[in-house]
């Protein structure tokens, strides 16, 4: 096996939750008890559209987490409005209301500062446009790994 490849994938679940952790301080030293991190990035992953449940998972890196459940614990706690669609009955759609407009500001603040900070950590925008292209090439290989899949023959009965 690939050791870099394997370092990779590690390397990317590390560093998600290293940021969910920077956000968890974040919403902490905002003084914000009533959502947690991974509902946090939902929100600002929502930011100015509406869009379904399923578009937001879809959207998203959630992982571990239960996308509905989360949906539910923002609108109970006046994050998000809900409506169900007119077209398909099934079909939730989700948006910002104030409070969680304000958020989604605070969080976009976050991003900038963090953004404006990179420089002194030696991270150059060269950087991350190389980062970037990596990363979207093995997220397309990816994608498209399921058809590379051995799968067993099948028996006959």
């Amino acid at each position: 096996m690939n050791t870099a490849y394997l370092e990779v994938i590690s390397l990317v679940e590390r560093l998600h939750r290293h940021f969910l952790e920077v956000v968890k301080l974040e919403l902490e030293g905002l003084g914000i008890h009533d959502i947690n991190n991974v509902q946090g990035m939902m929100l600002f992953n929502i930011g100015d559209a509406e869009m379904t449940v399923g578009e937001l998972t879809l959207r998203g890196c959630y992982l571990g987490s239960n996308v509905s459940y989360n949906v539910k614990k923002m609108v109970e706690n006046g994050y998000l409005t809900q409506q169900r669609s007119l077209h398909d009955r099934r079909s939730i759609h989700v948006r910002l209301t104030e409070k969680g407009i304000g958020l989604r500001d605070r969080l976009t603040a976050m991003h900038r500062r963090h953004a404006e900070m990179l420089p002194n950590a030696a991270v150059s925008v060269e950087d991350l446009q190389g980062a970037n292209a990596a990363l979207r090439r093995l997220e397309r290989f990816w994608i498209r790994a399921g058809d590379f899949v051995q799968r067993p023959p099948q028996f006959a009965a």
